[in-house]
């Protein structure tokens, strides 16, 4: 039986690559993605949803689905303040799959961040701990939390630190080798297939994939 895939951040640089995919994919007859504003695609699999985040309890019928991939995510330079990121990359996060989850979705799909860590002392990371955390006491059958180290891929806004990083990464990848692996710069596009991979398989509980695994499981899908 085909499914039906939600797919929240989609304008977003994991969120753009891994649309495509559900689309395509003979998992799935329906795909709805949800977010801020429509999106400029068509397709007759595609269900768009216009949402509020701050109030996404007043479309709880509107986001009723088999497997949920969330994709919402900031920076604080583009949020502006702490507070602002952390509404993006908790809030918004943990009311989709508190939502989601009450709406008998199977399974949940999140892209969370290399160093996540509740105790962090690092801001960034400590959100997305925390983000973590409260995602895990959802009752799904399986979440699945991908750790990517620095992006690469197509950006909307230019990102001059970023975009540094990611030479300064493209030079040092060689020497990345081991458990270093982990924070080897990574493709969006290979995120967004690791992902889709994963909701394929039979797994259940929380499984956590970081950066040199979502590597190696985006490259077999893609072979």
């Amino acid at each position: 039986m085909q499914k039906t895939a939600l797919i929240a951040g989609a304008s977003g640089l994991v969120g753009s690559q891994l649309l495509p995919l559900l689309l395509a994919s003979e998992r799935y007859n329906r795909v709805i993605a949800v977010g801020r504003r429509p999106l400029p695609i068509v397709h007759p699999k595609l269900e768009q949803r216009v949402v509020d985040f701050d109030q996404l309890e007043k479309h709880r019928l509107q986001l009723i689905a088999d497997d949920v991939y969330c994709c919402l995510g900031t920076t604080m330079r583009q949020a502006g303040s702490r507070e602002a990121f952390y509404r993006v990359d908790y809030l918004y996060v943990v009311a989709l799959a508190a939502l989601t989850a009450a709406n008998f979705a199977a399974q949940l799909l999140v892209v969370s961040a290399m160093g996540a860590d509740a105790k962090s002392r690092i801001y960034y990371n400590r959100v997305k701990g925390e983000m973590e955390e409260a995602v895990r006491q959802t009752p799904f059958r399986a979440i699945h939390f991908f750790r990517p180290a620095l992006l690469l891929g197509p950006r909307p806004e230019k990102r001059t630190v970023e975009q540094l990083s990611a030479v300064v990464f493209r030079v040092l990848r060689p020497l990345l080798m081991g458990p270093l692996r982990n924070y080897r710069a990574i493709e969006a596009a290979t995120v967004a297939r690791a992902m889709l991979r994963a909701a394929q398989n039979a797994d259940s509980g929380t499984q956590v994939h970081l950066s040199g695994a979502i590597a190696r499981e985006g490259a077999e899908r893609q072979e």
